[in-house]
């Protein structure tokens, strides 16, 4: 049996594979650190480094916090922010303290209904993406309620490489090479001068809380706005954005070592290991699951990946059961076991994985070539797409699978 018949697993009989579905609405909030979220393990505590980034000082620090106070382990997002898991209702107060102690939190705890930025993580001191990240966070005040999961993307270095991370509003290189301001899902921005950049980013973040609720279900993201609302004249859409480039991967980049991370769990003992190992001066996130050592010398870790072409780092799994009570499967656990067959189910290729504990599909908001679902503790299986799409086999069950896998 080849790893290609893992597209032709036996299975109870199931729908055949359809067209796109709509992603169901997730229960909750997105959490921050006043305001944590429940999970199945305790308390999500998120913190949002200002430009994705933390001195060692403040990095130890937090691993002190989540050894101390939560679970030990720190979940890195796809917005490049961190999780404390495991934190219980008690020392939650002692977390927040810690926190604002180390200059991670704001005290007013208004300010983490404010949209989320993202920066490209090898931005310089003084660049256009330093300058307008840092302008841009000190005027989010000025901007009406907007979604919970809206926010920016501050893309200005020599080429974009946040094409595939989260943002409604995208301040990027366009082609020309100048400034441009691109609502998500529009194929062309508008040219913006850098010093005009915020002011049109505002507006247009503005534009869309103000047209958002015209629509039944009121819209919560830019790309689907667009669908019904066309952008207004003096934001119309005129150069397309410059070719994008690819996010530091592990290895080495100009900034010092990278080092991925697997699902983008970090054991908070085993990064302040490799933190002191190796000299870091400070610690940049990236949304795709890596970190950049700043000023670092390179290690060899266990712990971490360490190779670019690792396929660890084309498996997106959730925390899965029982972390979360959405879930009714195990899911890093099968990812791991799936890891090798990747590598053969079609020689050359990149291919990705997507394991869910439901159709939220929290882990992985588009389209992987293979995606498992949880649901009553078996999983369903769909090929390129979504979890939430319709899959061509259901009922599979965890055991089956790994049989599959030891077959090999």
């Amino acid at each position: 049996m080849t790893r290609l018949a893992l597209l032709a697993l036996p299975n109870a009989a199931g729908p055949p594979a359809g067209p796109l579905g709509l992603r169901p609405t997730a229960k909750g909030w997105c959490p921050g650190a006043h305001r944590a979220m429940a999970s199945g393990d305790g308390l999500l505590v998120r913190v949002r480094p200002r430009l994705a980034r933390l001195t060692v000082a403040q990095a130890m620090g937090l691993c002190e916090a989540a050894q101390g106070l939560g679970s030990g382990l720190i979940d890195l997002t796809n917005r490049a922010n961190l999780q404390l898991r495991g934190v219980t209702p008690r020392h939650h107060d002692a977390v927040i303290e810690a926190l604002c102690g180390l200059g991670l939190l704001d005290a007013d705890a208004a300010r983490e209904a404010w949209p989320a930025i993202l920066v490209a993580p090898c931005w310089q001191a003084g660049d256009d993406t330093e300058r307008i990240a840092s302008e841009l966070a000190a005027r989010l005040g000025e901007l009406p309620a907007l979604p919970p999961k809206f926010g920016f993307a501050v893309d200005a270095g020599p080429a974009p490489v946040l094409a595939e991370a989260s943002a409604d509003v995208r301040i990027e290189r366009g082609r020309s090479g100048g400034l441009i301001v691109r609502a998500d899902g529009a194929a062309a921005g508008h040219p913006v001068t850098r010093a005009g950049a915020v002011d049109t980013a505002l507006a247009l973040a503005a534009w869309f809380a103000a047209t958002a609720g015209s629509v039944e279900p009121a819209s919560r993201r830019m790309s689907r706005h667009l669908v019904t609302h066309p952008l207004p004249r003096d934001l119309k859409p005129l150069e397309p954005p410059a070719p994008s480039a690819a996010l530091p991967r592990p290895g080495m980049s100009a900034l010092g070592p990278v080092y991925g991370v697997a699902f983008g769990q970090i054991e908070a003992a085993a990064l302040a290991r490799l933190l002191r190992d190796s000299g870091a001066a400070a610690l940049r996130l990236t949304p795709h699951r890596a970190l950049i050592l700043e000023a670092g010398g390179r290690r060899d870790s266990t712990e971490f990946l360490t190779a670019a072409d690792d396929p660890m780092l084309r498996i997106d799994a959730c925390p899965g059961a029982p972390s979360c009570t959405s879930a009714t499967v195990e899911t890093r656990a099968m990812a791991r076991a799936l890891a090798p067959a990747l590598e053969t189910v079609a020689p050359g290729a990149r291919r990705s994985l997507h394991v869910s504990g439901c159709t939220k599909g929290c882990a992985r908001a588009r389209a992987a070539d293979i995606t498992l679902v949880g649901r009553n503790g078996k999983f369903d299986l769909v090929r390129d797409g979504c979890a939430w799409d319709t899959p061509s086999q259901t009922g599979l069950s965890p055991e089956a699978l790994r049989s599959f896998i030891g077959a090999l």
